[in-house]
């Protein structure tokens, strides 16, 4: 198939990419570059077959047909799009409109990644699709919150109005290499603290609670979901639950890290809990998560090693 991965310089982006090609398929990746870097697409495959595009969602889409619209474009780490939020907000409002104008136009498959954040600090656990949050409408975070809330309500009034095929992901924390080192999301920032033997900053008191979910598995979820025939929003996420001081101490451990443990004060709106409920996924994908924090963790952590080592981010 042709394909279309917007952000697909990013880090579950380039992932995605890789994987599309792999599958045999024609990519093309458009990202705007804000976090995302071409150094992320250098895949072992035919040049041929992937193209790439440097244009901003929110501008006007001018692209031939595609079978399949992945659409990821949106700065994701609250240190990144809380000092752009107006793009963030823009990225998941104006830039779903335009994709899912050109999908009218085309009859081409969309999908949106949504996040875990629709479920704001959620009273609910853990979450299930049917839960309705509870966001913060102008807060710091809102910027991504309510963008990708309002992001999901185009993507269905789309498909009920027009008939588009339309799936909406809602991704849960998901690791991996390739994230970037400045991401300011717990598990790159632990293990590059670990690494270099600096503190590690937890925020709270480290009893807040998290689920991290390999990228592998993922992008697997959203191949599944592409290619499925569901229009509902499904969690992607693992559903074991660990609190931060747990993860802190399975990075010390993994990498023999003396670092100390230093503690600053939370983020404002930062939920205390996070897990999903992957019943639907589970049962309209037969997907679940197969790679074990350790074992992701191994991977990320040798993936910064040689980073590190390279002289790379």
């Amino acid at each position: 198939m042709n394909i279309l991965v917007t952000g697909g310089a990013g880090f579950i982006g380039s992932h995605l990419v890789k994987a599309l090609l792999d599958s045999g398929n024609e990519v093309t990746a458009m990202d705007n570059l804000s976090s995302g870097t071409r150094r992320n697409l250098k895949v072992d495959t035919d040049p041929r077959t992937l193209t790439f595009l440097s244009q901003d969602v929110v501008e006007k889409i001018e692209l031939p047909k595609f079978d399949q619209i992945y659409h990821l474009a949106s700065l994701a780490s609250p240190v990144f799009y809380q000092k752009d939020p107006i793009g963030t907000a823009l990225s998941n409002s104006v830039g779903t409109y335009n994709l899912l104008l050109h999908a009218r136009a085309k009859k081409s498959k969309i999908l949106f990644a949504s996040t875990s954040e629709v479920y704001g600090n959620p009273l609910e656990h853990p979450q299930r699709e049917s839960y309705w949050g509870n966001v913060n409408p102008n807060g710091i975070r809102s910027c991504y919150d309510e963008s990708k809330r309002f992001g999901e309500s185009l993507m269905m009034d789309f498909h009920r109005q027009y008939g588009i095929e339309t799936r909406i992901a809602r991704i849960f924390n998901t690791y991996g290499p390739g994230m970037n080192s400045d991401d300011g999301r717990v598990v790159p920032n632990f293990i590059l603290q670990a690494l270099t033997h600096r503190p590690i900053t937890v925020y709270g008191d480290g009893k807040q609670t998290r689920s991290f979910c390999y990228v592998s598995d993922t992008v697997r979820a959203l191949v599944s979901l592409m290619n499925s025939e569901f229009i509902e929003p499904v969690n992607i996420g693992n559903a074991k639950e660990i609190t931060i001081m747990e993860l802190v101490e399975k990075i010390k451990q993994l990498t023999g890290s003396k670092s100390e443990i230093v503690f600053s004060h939370i983020p404002e709106d930062d939920p205390l809990r996070r897990c999903p409920d992957i019943s639907r996924a589970k049962q309209v994908l037969a997907w679940e998560p197969g790679v074990g924090l350790e074992e992701g963790l191994k991977e990320t952590i040798g993936w910064f090693k040689q980073e590190l080592r390279s002289g790379g981010r």
